[in-house]
């Protein structure tokens, strides 16, 4: 018999940026949700989603589509933030499952959202910041940008650098790398007594 799966979603956001302060009446919005899941036992990346946001309150400037590749025409194709967040409830079981990210800022931006906007949160409390656990897996003492942590792990870079769903998908392979040593949270063997 099979075991069952241990799922974990890995997310990856893009908002609205500017090279500088933003334009007055501007915030920073989520535009792009990436979305990896993993199997924790079975050590894979098992499903690949990325959901485009329309912002309400920023646009998508030069720099922005610069950084991230995503344009205004694109994310105006996008979903609201609150349909995003549901769809990541209903159909990730974001609320259910754990789920990482590469440092803080990823749960601080829905955070931050969705009291902005009266969302309800999608995630369950347990998180865990994937950046901090690589770098006391492999003893650095500064936390590695996902570019450089996957030079550190010796794992190619997919994709396009800043893109959610690609990076969610990097990130998602050093969640697996850190399983497969046994560095992860929820593959740790218990401490003897």
């Amino acid at each position: 018999m099979a075991s069952p799966r241990n799922l974990l979603n890995v997310v990856d956001v893009e908002a609205t940026c500017w090279e500088g302060e933003p334009p007055d009446g501007q915030v920073s919005e989520i535009i792009e949700i990436g979305l990896t899941v993993v199997d924790l036992r079975a050590g894979e990346r098992v499903a690949r989603h990325g959901i485009l946001v329309r912002p309400e309150h920023s646009t998508v400037g030069g720099f922005c589509t610069e950084l991230t590749g995503l344009t205004q025409e694109q994310v105006d194709r996008g979903v609201g933030f609150t349909d995003a967040c549901r769809l990541l409830a209903v159909e990730h079981e974001a609320g259910r499952r754990s789920w990482a990210s590469w440092g803080d800022y990823d749960r601080r931006q829905f955070v931050r959202q969705c009291r902005a906007t009266a969302t309800p949160y999608p995630f369950g409390n347990r998180h865990t910041n994937a950046k901090a656990v690589f770098a006391q897996a492999h003893g650095l003492r500064n936390r590695a940008g996902m570019a450089r942590a996957l030079e550190v792990a010796g794992l190619p870079l997919e994709g396009r650098h800043h893109r959610g769903e690609d990076d969610a998908w990097n990130i998602a392979a050093l969640v697996v790398s850190l399983a497969r040593r046994g560095d992860w949270p929820e593959t740790r063997a218990p401490a003897a007594n």
